[in-house]
């Protein structure tokens, strides 16, 4: 998948209940919603096999997010501590 490069597969998979695909879950409830009633149907009563896709849709949206976000992360951390391996002079202790 070009959204994730194969080493990130090394890195532990997140929850899945976090932030990321909550909220974007509860996006694409609330996309179903407003469709419903932008076309003038019941809200909450009508179409809730599109609501059920979109929250669906959403929360995995959000936990490929999250895991992009953590992939970002490592790998920035990962070039910091090797450039800091890589120059010890300069980053001395505190006390030296």
């Amino acid at each position: 998948m070009a959204f994730l490069p194969q080493e990130s597969r090394s890195l532990p998979p997140p929850p899945l209940l976090n932030k990321g695909s909550a909220w974007l879950g509860l996006a694409g409830w609330l996309a179903a919603l407003l469709d419903n009633s932008f076309n003038q149907r019941p809200v909450f009563r009508s179409g809730v096999h599109r609501q059920i896709l979109f929250t669906t849709v959403g929360w995995f949206v959000g936990y490929h997010l999250v895991r992009r976000t953590e992939y970002m992360h490592a790998k920035v951390d990962r070039e910091m501590f090797e450039y800091i391996r890589h120059h010890p002079e300069e980053f001395k202790a505190a006390g030296t």
